[in-house]
């Protein structure tokens, strides 16, 4: 999957246009645990990935998803 195709998915999950590989969740509003289950629903439902809470823990960035999505 592309970049691109990446931050399409990440940016409807966020629902926010002002998304870059660079963004710290930590800053985004919605970055909670109904956030972070819908990181796993999406990454089940459109790559087939096991996403833990332990794994989320570790992102800091939007690239730690997308490196993630290609792992």
């Amino acid at each position: 999957m592309d970049n691109n195709k990446k931050m399409e998915l990440l940016t409807d999950l966020f629902e926010t246009e002002e998304l870059t590989p660079e963004t710290q969740l930590a800053e985004l509003e919605n970055w909670d645990s109904m956030m972070k289950l819908s990181l796993i629903v999406m990454m089940d439902d459109e790559l087939g990935k096991a996403l833990s809470g332990e794994q989320i823990s570790t992102f800091q960035t939007v690239q730690d998803i997308m490196a993630f999505m290609d792992a």
